[in-house]
């Protein structure tokens, strides 16, 4: 009797430890995103919604388990900058108006707050769950005057929710800090934001930042093999 219930016990525990391995039913996730997005730096220091413009993309996910996942995505968007109602007073007192179209490929990690499936109830899953991730992408601007090309840093939070089955639902919001400055691009008839005082730049200092909020859809498939043994 105790040999069968140690038997049974054995069993349930590698049938945890399976379900926990294969954490969603499929692996994969591909979909759209859209939204906004908007300029921080020279032109724009505070208002963190000042200067919304559209922004959109595709998006591809890899589930690793209920917790992490890595996501990949090639998003494209337009950002605009006014020194005009600023509060900083630039050399000769020059102005300047921009707007860039940027494009960035990046990628990063999520960690699900809470175990994220709409399957293995008795695993304590959750068909909501808010997220944090962290990541690095390459963004690339275009304008009349100078293109930009750079390396970014996005760091966010969001909330994703199963509809249905295989369908996904979404909101994020992410910070992308740039290491160089020069997204702001100089306009012949103002000032050259590109480090626009001539100080000295460090690590953290006169660089640009652009943010996104942005709405996704995704479609799961590539479904897992199920299979799990006692063997």
């Amino acid at each position: 009797m105790k040999l069968a219930s140690k038997h049974i016990l054995l069993i349930g525990i590698m049938i945890y430890n399976c379900a926990v391995a294969m954490a969603q039913e499929y692996r994969y996730e591909l979909g759209g995103m859209a939204g906004t997005s908007l300029y921080l730096g020279d032109a724009n220091e505070t208002a963190y919604f000042k200067g919304m413009n559209p922004a959109g993309g595709v998006v591809f996910r890899n589930n690793l388990n209920f917790r992490w996942a890595t996501q990949t995505h090639l998003l494209a968007g337009k950002i605009s900058g006014d020194t005009k109602n600023g509060k900083n007073v630039f050399p000769n007192n020059s102005q300047i108006a921009f707007d860039r179209t940027f494009f960035e490929l990046g990628g990063q990690m999520e960690f699900n707050f809470l175990p994220y499936s709409d399957k293995f109830a008795y695993l304590n899953t959750s068909k909501i769950s808010p997220y944090l991730l962290a990541g690095l992408g390459l963004t690339l601007a275009t304008g009349k005057n100078q293109t930009f090309f750079g390396i970014n840093f996005p760091l966010g939070v969001g909330v994703k929710y199963k509809l249905a089955n295989k369908l996904n639902i979404g909101v994020e919001y992410a910070v992308h800090r740039l290491i160089n400055d020069g997204l702001d691009a100089p306009d012949s008839r103002g000032v050259n934001l590109n480090n626009p005082y001539g100080v000295s730049q460090g690590l953290l200092k006169n660089k640009d930042w652009y943010n996104t909020l942005l709405f996704s859809i995704t479609w799961e498939f590539g479904l897992r093999d199920g299979r799990c043994t006692t063997q």
